[in-house]
C-alpha cells in the first residue's frame, strides 16, 4: 500500500484487508491483524441493561459525520490516534459516500457514535466514543440492526477487547477474514 491517504488508495487498502493508523508524527502504517475482531450483525447481543438505555436515545446516521470523528479523536482519550491527516482522510470518505457515521443523540445532543467505511456487505468501523453510558454500544447495536437485513454482512472492529467481545465481536483468522471480503 502507498503511504497516502488518498480515497483511491484507502478503499483499496480495505478491499485488501487493511487499514491505516498514524505512528508518530510523520508516519503512516497499514495494519492487517491476525486474529481479525469481527462482528456479524445477526449475532449481536443485547444486554437487559443496554436495552433499557436504548429506549432514551435518538440513532441518526450520516448526520453528524464531523462530531462523531472529532469525538472520535478527542484527545483526552486513552490510545488516540485520530490526527488530523485521518480526520481529512475520512471526511474526503464521507464526502464520496463512503464513509458513514452512526450518532447517538439524547435530548438533541451528541451522547456517542461511531465512524467507518462501507463496502458491498462490510462495515469497516473505524472508531467510536461515548459522552452518555451505553451509547456508543447502542451505535454498534444500531448498526447491526441496519446490516442485518443484508446477506452476507460484517463489521470489521480490527481488533477484539473485552467490551467488543460483550456485544458478540468474535476473533477470525485473517484468511477466512480475506476470503470473506472475496466473497
Amino acid at each position: 500500500m502507498g503511504a497516502d491517504l488518498e480515497p483511491g488508495t484507502v478503499i483499496e487498502a480495505y478491499r485488501h484487508g487493511m487499514f491505516p493508523m498514524p505512528m508518530g508524527r510523520r508516519n503512516l502504517a497499514w495494519f492487517s491483524p491476525d486474529p481479525r475482531g469481527v462482528l456479524f450483525p445477526t449475532q449481536v447481543h443485547v444486554s437487559r441493561s443496554l436495552r433499557r438505555s436504548m429506549r432514551h436515545f435518538e440513532i441518526r446516521i450520516d448526520t453528524a459525520f464531523d462530531e462523531v470523528v472529532e469525538g472520535c479523536a478527542d484527545k483526552r482519550r486513552p490510545h488516540g490516534w485520530i490526527d488530523k491527516s485521518i480526520k481529512t482522510a475520512y471526511g474526503r470518505l464521507h464526502e464520496m459516500g463512503w464513509a458513514h457515521s452512526v450518532e447517538v443523540f439524547v435530548d438533541d445532543e451528541l451522547a456517542g457514535g461511531l465512524y467507518g467505511i462501507a463496502i458491498g456487505g462490510l462495515f469497516a468501523a473505524e472508531s467510536k466514543f461515548h459522552r452518555v453510558t451505553d451509547a456508543s454500544k447502542a451505535a454498534v447495536v444500531a448498526l447491526c440492526r441496519i446490516m442485518s437485513s443484508t446477506e452476507g454482512s460484517l463489521i470489521d472492529v480490527q481488533w477484539a477487547t473485552p467490551h467488543l467481545e460483550s456485544l458478540g465481536v468474535v476473533e477470525i483468522p485473517r484468511s477466512r477474514y480475506l476470503g470473506m471480503l472475496d466473497s
